[in-house]
């Protein structure tokens, strides 16, 4: 699934395509995606309507038009947007086309149908809603190490668990999360409770450094990330623990470890990691 730094990347790439273009037409595929795809809201709010911009928040990417709605696209599991000539033949797994005022479409592309598209009317409070109930970004100044501490205190989930919850911090999910930990020298099994002051200080610094890198080199390509243009990302070629059990660590020559926590596969350094 893509994480914070695949879907900054999406976002920008698109950007330059979609921000001050109309959109002159939308089309579904018929399909129902992880949530129903809303067309009549297309249709009132976003066909012949401008788009005044595009922001990512956590793992969505939030496109402002000129009728006042806002669109909310999420990629899923294997989501992808990309810009293509509207005579080129569609994919088979593509759900929705916006034709825009260049005769150039924006296509969402979605294999498992995990991602979903929503349109908030203008002064719907159903967007601030949406957004309230997500945590802080971790690339803002309020991912600090004192908020961690704060928000950590009586929680007895790991630290990772921890890291992984969008209610406390969004965007990070299993990759990035092994990647921090290892970077700020914190085993993913410790209980987020039991995280001193200065170990979250460890966290929050790796957590930038990691984030910030990952956007830099156009994120990880582990299964079928691509970016608005069609690239792959590079990161992986940077993890230092993610995906290698069993190879020796890149600090200590230790083998890297794996265990499964909370159904997900955690990679860690027993001797770098405390």
């Amino acid at each position: 699934m893509p994480e914070l730094p695949e879907v900054e990347v999406v976002c920008r790439g698109l950007a330059p395509h979609l921000v001050g273009r109309t959109v002159r037409r939308v089309w579904a595929s018929g399909h129902r995606l992880r949530l129903p795809v809303p067309r009549k809201a297309l249709r009132d709010w976003v066909e012949g309507a401008g788009v005044l911009g595009l922001r990512r928040r956590a793992k969505y990417i939030l496109v402002e038009m000129s009728s006042g709605a806002t669109m909310v696209l999420h990629l899923g599991m294997s989501g992808r947007l990309g810009v293509f000539a509207p005579e080129l033949e569609k994919a088979r797994h593509d759900h929705l086309a916006w034709l825009l005022d260049n005769e150039s479409e924006i296509r969402f592309n979605d294999t498992r149908r995990f991602g979903s598209v929503q349109v908030f009317a203008p002064n719907d409070p159903g967007l601030s809603v949406f957004l309230e109930k997500l945590g802080v970004e971790p690339l803002s100044a309020e991912f600090s190490a004192a908020s961690l501490f704060e928000k950590s205190r009586g929680r007895s989930q790991p630290v990772k668990n921890f890291l992984m919850d969008s209610s406390v911090v969004v965007g990070i999910g299993n990759i990035y999360a092994s990647e921090i930990l290892f970077e700020a020298g914190v085993r993913p099994t410790v209980e987020a409770r039991a995280v001193s002051r200065a170990r979250w200080q460890r966290i929050a610094g790796a957590g930038c450094d990691v984030l910030e890198r990952a956007i830099e080199a156009g994120g990880s390509t582990i299964a079928d990330f691509v970016s608005a243009s069609g690239e792959s990302g590079y990161f992986q070629l940077q993890l230092a623990v993610y995906g290698r059990a069993g190879e020796p660590c890149k600090k200590c020559g230790r083998a890297v470890e794996k265990e499964v926590m909370a159904g997900r596969a955690t990679y860690f350094c027993r001797r770098c990691q405390r």
